[in-house]
């Protein structure tokens, strides 16, 4: 029994570790941001403009989980199709945790934090204010900070609000930035842009 308990645990732990690993350029770049410390979020940043490095390092983490599922499995001489039937609680609390750890951190911290962070800007005059809509391409609302940071360093932006999965609500001066000039940052390059209707 004492056994089990701490199979359990030690499955919760480890997939929990194995969820956050994807994140973790994500979540340096948001905190880095959000304490102002620009170097260090600059490092992460370049990690981020790789849509693909999203993708690998995901496929990575369920690949050390299934390592560690191996070597439990190993461990307790269990590692045939009927050791994976007598284990299942076991796996399914590991990869149960990993798969749990990478939804909230997209459906909830990361969107939570992107708006969190933003930066209050005064408004000179409110009959200049537009909104324009965008559906931007990024992998996940982990990348949404990189895009709203970006957004923020433009001249006449005054407020962004992202919604997932990849919804930007930018509001701008159109008295010193058009539609033209935010579709045509640079980022966009890298993570295509659309306007949508709101």
């Amino acid at each position: 029994m004492v056994q089990k308990q701490t199979d359990k645990k030690t499955g919760f732990f480890e997939g929990i570790l194995f969820g956050l690993i994807p994140h973790v350029g994500c979540i340096a770049f948001i905190l880095f941001s959000i304490l102002g410390v620009t170097a260090a979020a600059s490092i992460f940043k370049s990690l981020l403009l790789k849509s693909y490095f999203f993708y690998g390092l995901l496929g990575l983490s369920f690949l050390f989980a299934t390592i560690s599922a191996i070597f439990y499995l190993r461990k307790h001489k269990a590692l045939s199709t009927e050791g994976v039937k007598q284990r299942w609680k076991y796996l399914s609390i590991l990869y149960g945790t990993t798969i749990s750890i990478n939804l909230l951190l997209f459906f909830v911290i990361f969107p939570y934090a992107v708006n969190l962070s933003a930066p209050t800007i005064q408004v000179d005059n409110v009959d200049t204010l537009n909104i324009v809509v965008l559906s931007v391409d990024i992998p996940c609302s982990g990348h949404a900070p990189l895009i709203t940071t970006e957004l923020y360093d433009l001249q006449g932006i005054t407020k962004v609000d992202y919604s997932i999965p990849t919804k930007f609500e930018v509001q701008f001066d159109s008295s010193k930035i058009s539609k033209t000039d935010i579709l045509s940052l640079e980022i966009f390059k890298e993570f295509k842009a659309t306007e949508i209707d709101s």
